[in-house]
């Protein structure tokens, strides 16, 4: 009776566990299907409006009434003497980039940039505002291509580092033809890194062997579950050495200036001293920025949706989920090794 009740009581947390995580799957799917309902698409914000009404929120509380009434009537003559001239004025379109190991936002990117190609002037200007830890060279890569389209289209592209640019994530940013960072923003990283673990003398110690048949003989080198070779690591390091030699090209394009034997070592800097290396062109936050223009330029803040199906909103209900996760782990490490306190 014991054994019965002890397998019994395996079934049921094997079957509470089935459930839980059946019932988190669905509600993650129906949370990210409200969130989508709209069907997605462009949406276009004026951030010109944006920055008026948090203002007049707190110039109405703390100015006197007169006071307050004779501001709005000032700016609404402005305004008005502004939407004559509108034709003229400069147009900034304001992206946002916040990047993941496989760069997912690539998919909105490149819809972001058509659209902006599509009516942007030669005199108008595109903020990427850009957060990116860095991740897969191919995928890193195209988004870096999607921003270069603007720089052959004739647009000024300024990129604007609240946080981080490291890796692939500065394979963005230099792109750019002004790059600004805020005084402790991550720079850098112009390197190339694969960490692959090794199974083989684990499975060797079960007597489990791991066939591998290949044709072509780099066709697979560095393994998981096999013996690694010296002839493996060999040619895995000078296929990163190839992509490292790839990437110091892109940068001396986009930043000729730069002495990439001094910063294109794998090294990050804080935003003060890749000013100090070239890697930036000024410190300024995006926010300071955007208000500086303000006054000077119509602001359009662009987003892409696109649509999914339900299966992918449950796949990206799971990714999301696990990529939190591993947000919260590197933020873990993040804190303690570059912690101030």
């Amino acid at each position: 009776m014991s054994e019965f009740l002890v397998d019994y009581g395996l079934f049921l947390a094997k079957t509470l566990t089935v459930v839980v995580a059946a019932v988190f799957i669905i509600s993650a799917a129906a949370a990210a299907s409200r969130k989508q309902k709209d069907g997605g698409g462009l949406t276009v914000r004026n951030l010109n409006d944006r920055y008026r009404q948090i203002t007049d929120t707190l110039r109405k509380s703390v100015l006197p009434k007169r006071e307050f009434r004779s501001e709005v009537k000032a700016r609404k003559a402005r305004i008005k003497t502004r939407q004559k001239k509108k034709g003229d004025r400069k147009r900034m379109f304001v992206l946002d980039f916040h990047g993941d190991i496989k760069a997912t936002a690539v998919a909105s990117l490149r819809q972001e940039i058509s659209a902006v190609l599509a009516v942007a002037r030669p005199q108008d200007e595109v903020l990427l505002r850009l957060e990116n830890y860095g991740g897969l060279v191919h995928e890193h890569g195209l988004a870096a291509a999607q921003l270069a389209r603007l720089r052959e289209g004739g647009i000024r592209l300024t990129v604007a580092v609240d946080k981080v640019a490291a890796s692939g994530g500065y394979m963005m940013a230099c792109v750019g033809d002004h790059v600004i960072s805020s005084p402790f923003a991550v720079i850098g990283s112009i390197g190339v890194l694969a960490q692959i673990p090794n199974f083989y003398r684990l499975l060797d110690q079960h007597g489990i062997e791991v066939e591998q048949i290949k044709a072509g003989r780099y066709k697979r080198t560095v393994t998981m579950f096999g013996r690694n070779t010296e002839e493996d690591r060999a040619k895995l390091t000078e296929e990163l050495e190839d992509v490292h030699v790839l990437f110091r090209e892109l940068i001396a394009e986009f930043r000729p200036q730069l002495d990439l034997d001094t910063v294109a070592t794998g090294e990050h800097w804080y935003g003060r001293r890749a000013l100090a290396l070239g890697l930036v062109d000024a410190l300024q936050t995006s926010d300071d920025y955007l208000l500086g223009v303000l006054d000077q330029s119509d602001l359009f803040a662009l987003q892409w949706k696109g649509r999914k199906t339900l299966s992918e909103k449950v796949v990206a209900a799971v990714e999301g989920s696990a990529d939190a996760a591993i947000r919260g782990l590197q933020s873990a490490v993040d804190r303690n090794r570059f912690g101030s306190g």
